[in-house]
């Protein structure tokens, strides 16, 4: 068993409060979710409303597979648009 794990920090310029960042974190959240097959929360800076922290995992059989995808999540979030990432992390795990 390969587990793959990430963590995206993000900078949202545009966002003056809480409930305008949840939106855009919602919506990547969403699609990282519908697209992947992923488990998806925000893990950090909550109360920070210009930054967010957004972790995944994925589970599967094969490492290459996995490091594969988790590639494609971060070409993804980076292609929304939607905030401008200014740090990633991943690690894999064979179990």
């Amino acid at each position: 068993m390969v587990v793959g794990i990430g963590i995206i920090t993000f900078r949202l310029h545009d966002c003056r409060s809480l409930k305008g960042k949840r939106k855009v974190v919602k919506s990547i959240i969403s699609r990282m979710r519908n697209n992947f097959n992923a488990s998806v929360a925000e893990v950090g800076s909550n109360d920070i409303h210009q930054r967010a922290e957004i972790g995944f995992s994925l589970v599967g059989n094969d490492k290459a597979l996995i490091n594969s995808k988790i590639d494609k999540i971060f070409n993804m979030v980076d292609g929304l648009g939607l905030a401008e990432i200014i740090d990633t992390e991943m690690e894999i795990i064979s179990l």
